[in-house]
């Protein structure tokens, strides 16, 4: 559509728009191999860092012009209410979406690491009404709707089409790995594994591991790439999930296009058969990181709509310190979880740090680390 349209249906062309303003202005390849070749980078990458911090915990497997005069001034606003009153979307994206407001309007998409953390909240618990109250998240959006996709364009050996289809399936896998109902009560990821190459050997020998362990070690736990709750022992408050993130890209090794997702879920819980109004909440926050390259088949041997992961990594707030059993352990009550260290404090929703990098997780030998806000 041409020119800006009024309230009352009227529209005012380009033309006649840029000469107001100047008006108003001028008044004032080898044959393919398995990804198993290229393991041993991908394993050093993975390698488990020490001193992972909880209450938060981090997992990574192996691996101006002077005013002349009131008129001008009148005239410049004028001409600023009309802008905004023409183009009201527009002007909330000049000034990066209203991340700074405390009116609870919804914040625009993440386009690039933030520089800060996010404000202050009032101190109000969460509720079974309100699970995100007094939250940062209230203002994030609900499941992969927060997870910010950018423009495709052609990049190694995709095209601009199939890259933005890579990209579109690469927020399918962390919608179905972080999001899926199913999967969050603990039962198969069947379709986050359909999207990863059945011939990466040693993410399938992962997968075998974790999913069928009852007691899995830190390098076989599930959660390092899947979101699950015990069912009996907790409930999800509701049926929405506050995420906020972005997926990056650049062509990586083979010509592969590799892609970064950097993605903070929130998940509000009450304890299960604990459904009164007075119910105790929790936010379980976790921040994930995962590489993924969907490689050219005439270098990889892959299988068609499947990529193999090169790095994951976890953080998490309020998902348990013991030893891993395969589920988040959100903290109802007294006595569920582990003591946390105060010396070391965390923010989980400051997105400014790379993962794993937040104050304090490079500490002690200590799991957990004392979260500022939940």
């Amino acid at each position: 559509m041409s020119g800006a349209e009024g309230q009352d249906g009227s529209s005012v062309s380009d033309e006649e728009w840029e000469r107001f303003l100047r008006e108003s202005a001028t008044g004032a390849a080898g044959a393919p191999v398995e990804p198993s070749a290229r393991d041993r980078e991908a394993q050093r990458r993975l390698r488990e860092r020490p001193g992972q911090p909880e209450g938060w915990r981090t997992y990574s497997p192996p691996r101006p012009r002077r005013r002349t005069g009131w008129y001008v001034t009148g005239l410049v606003a004028v001409v600023a209410l009309l802008v905004v009153g023409l183009f009201p979307e527009q002007v909330v994206g000049w000034f990066g979406g209203g991340d700074s407001g405390r009116d609870g309007t919804p914040l625009a998409g993440e386009t690039q690491r933030p520089r800060k953390a996010p404000g202050s909240e009032p101190d109000l618990r969460p509720t079974l009404a309100e699970p995100f109250r007094g939250s940062p998240a209230a203002r994030w959006a609900d499941g992969a709707a927060g997870i910010t996709v950018p423009p495709a364009k052609a990049t190694g050996w995709m095209d601009a089409a199939q890259v933005e289809r890579a990209l579109r399936r690469s927020r399918d896998f962390l919608a179905a790995a972080g999001l899926d109902s199913r999967v969050l009560r603990g039962e198969r990821p069947t379709k986050a594994i359909a999207l990863l190459n059945p011939h990466q050997k040693d993410v399938q020998a992962y997968l075998r591991a974790a999913l069928s362990s009852s007691a899995p070690t830190p390098k076989t736990d599930p959660l390092l790439l899947f979101s699950r709750f015990r069912p009996q022992r907790t409930r999800l408050v509701g049926d929405v999930v506050k995420t906020r993130g972005r997926l990056t890209y650049q062509e990586g090794k083979r010509g592969a296009l590799e892609v970064t997702a950097d993605v903070t879920f929130v998940y509000p819980v009450t304890p299960a058969g604990h459904g009164g109004p007075d119910a105790e909440v929790v936010r379980t926050i976790v921040r994930r990181k995962i590489v993924m390259s969907w490689d050219d088949p005439a270098k990889i041997i892959t299988e068609p709509g499947t990529m193999s992961l090169v790095l994951y990594e976890l953080d998490m707030t309020n998902g348990g310190c013991s030893a891993p059993s395969g589920y988040f352990v959100p903290p109802f009550g007294t006595g569920d979880e582990e003591p946390t260290d105060e010396s070391r404090t965390v923010d989980p929703y400051d997105r400014s740090k790379p993962i794993g990098m937040s104050e304090g997780t490079k500490a002690t030998g200590k799991d957990c680390a004392t979260a500022t806000r939940s």
